[in-house]
């Protein structure tokens, strides 16, 4: 199955959505990322047990960050879904490509624009 997905999505795999660290997160903006969602196995069936679930807390702590230094917390999100369902993988990354235009670029890349200038 060839899944269609916006070509600005950037796929970092994991073995498991547990070792997303916060910091993996405000690295990504960082370096320029514009948002970030996290997609996981549906919560109750992750192999690792709770790994899933630790991923949705650092979620809402790097959302928690970036609302406190500007950048806006609904740039990072956390979707679960089972590993067949790769059409909604692509409704994801579509839906959450829609949602970052909405929000403008990250407003750090802006920033150091003009740090440049």
């Amino acid at each position: 199955m060839r899944l269609n997905y916006p070509g600005t999505i950037r796929v970092i795999r994991v073995p498991c959505t547990g070792k997303v660290d916060v910091l993996h997160m405000l690295r990504a903006f960082e370096k320029g990322a514009d948002g970030v969602y996290v997609v996981g196995c549906l919560e109750g069936e992750c192999r690792f047990e709770n790994g899933n679930l630790r991923a949705r807390k650092r979620v809402e702590q790097a959302r928690e960050i970036l609302d406190a230094i500007g950048i806006g917390g609904e740039r990072v999100k956390m979707y679960n879904l089972s590993s067949g369902e790769g059409t909604k993988f692509a409704e994801f990354a579509i839906e959450m490509t829609e949602k970052i235009k909405e929000l403008g670029p990250n407003p750090l890349k802006n920033a150091r624009k003009k740090m440049a200038a």
